[in-house]
C-alpha cells in the first residue's frame, strides 16, 4: 500500500511535532509555535500518511505571508516551510508529492508566487522552484569605526520597530504576531536591537538589529531607515561593530543592499564578498520578479 496525500487534521498535531524533533532536533523547538501562528494552519499542511494507522510521515507547510513586490506593493505569497520526512519514509518520492498539492493549494488561493529557503535545492529544482542569488559581505567586525554622522544610538523599544521596518522589495510586512512570535524565534532571545535617532529631533530614524550565528561569529540580519535617513546607517554599522569587538566576535556577515554598501567599513574590515543561493522562487501567476529588484531582502527573521 501506497502513502496517502491529505491535508492535515488537528489530531495530527502531536504526530507532527514529533516528526519535526526527530528531523530536526532541537532546532525544530520553535516550530509548533510558528505552525500555530496560521489559524488555517491545517488546510495548508500536507501531509504523507502511513498505510495502516494513517501517521504522518512526511510534511509540508503553506505559509501565507503578504510579501512586496519589485514596486514595495504586497503580493499575497505562499511560503514553503517546516519540510521534513522520516528517515525511514525517505527515497519514495512524498514531498516531491506534496509540493504538488501544495502548488494546486496555492494557485486556488491566488498566492502570486512561493518562495522557500533549503540548503538542498536540487529537492525543489524538479518541482519547479528556481534559486535566486542574495549578496553579502563577511569579515573581520572594524576595530577602528571611520567618522560618523552623529545620530545618537541606543537600544531599541518593541514598540518602535513596527514603524522602522522599512518596505524595499522582497520584505514581509509584519503583523503583531510575527513580531511577538516569528522574529524572536529565529533571531534568539539574544539578538541586540539598536535604533539611531535623528541628530535634531531625537527621534528614532533606523535600526539594525544582530544575533550570534554559533561560534564566533555574528549576522547583521537586517537594518532599515526612513526615508531621507539613510545616513544613520554608518551610525548603527558602527554601534553593533563595537558590541561584535566586546563580544569577541571574529567573524561578521551583512546582506550587500545598495544602502548597506556605504555604510560597510563601519562595519567589516576587509571583506569577501559572497552569494547566497538558498533562495527559491516559484511563479504561480505572475512573474517573480521581486527576488531580482534593486533593493531585494528577505530578512531571515521572516523565515518560515
Amino acid at each position: 500500500m501506497s502513502h496517502v496525500l491529505r491535508t492535515a487534521v488537528p489530531g495530527d498535531e502531536p504526530a507532527l511535532h514529533a516528526l519535526w524533533a526527530t528531523c530536526f532536533g532541537p532546532s525544530a523547538a520553535h516550530l509548533p509555535a510558528l505552525h500555530a501562528l496560521d489559524p488555517d494552519r491545517h488546510r495548508r499542511t500536507f501531509v504523507a500518511a502511513r498505510p495502516g494507522d494513517g501517521a504522518p510521515e512526511a510534511v509540508v507547510v503553506v505559509v501565507p505571508r503578504l510579501v512586496r513586490d519589485a514596486d514595495g506593493a504586497p503580493q499575497r505569497v505562499g511560503g514553503i516551510g517546516s519540510v521534513a520526512t522520516l528517515p525511514a519514509a525517505r527515497g519514495r518520492g512524498l514531498v516531491r508529492g506534496l509540493l504538488g498539492e501544495a502548488v494546486h493549494a496555492m494557485r486556488a488561493e491566488g498566492f502570486a508566487w512561493s518562495l522557500l529557503f533549503t540548503g538542498t535545492p536540487g529537492v525543489y529544482e524538479g518541482a519547479g522552484w528556481r534559486t535566486f542569488a542574495r549578496m553579502y559581505a563577511e569579515g573581520e567586525p572594524t576595530r577602528r569605526a571611520p567618522s560618523r554622522t552623529g545620530h545618537r544610538v541606543r537600544e531599541a523599544a518593541p514598540s518602535e520597530l513596527p514603524r522602522l521596518h522599512t518596505a524595499r522589495p522582497l520584505t514581509a510586512v509584519r503583523t503583531p504576531d510575527d513580531w511577538r512570535v516569528r522574529v524572536p524565534a529565529w533571531y534568539g532571545p539574544g539578538a541586540l536591537w539598536l535604533v539611531a535617532e535623528h541628530p535634531a529631533a531625537r527621534t528614532p530614524v533606523g535600526y539594525a538589529v544582530s544575533h550570534r550565528t554559533g561560534g564566533q561569529a555574528l549576522a547583521l540580519a537586517e537594518f532599515g531607515s526612513l526615508p531621507g535617513a539613510e545616513d544613520c546607517l554608518p551610525d548603527l554599522f558602527a554601534a553593533h561593530a563595537a558590541h561584535a569587538c566586546r563580544e569577541g566576535v571574529e567573524r561578521v556577515r551583512v546582506p550587500l543592499t545598495p544602502d548597506a554598501r556605504p555604510a560597510l567599513p563601519h562595519l567589516v574590515q576587509n571583506p569577501t564578498w559572497h552569494t547566497d543561493r538558498t533562495g527559491m522562487v516559484r511563479d504561480l501567476r505572475s512573474p517573480a520578479t521581486a527576488p531580482e529588484a534593486r533593493g531585494a531582502a528577505y530578512w531571515s527573521g521572516d523565515a518560515f
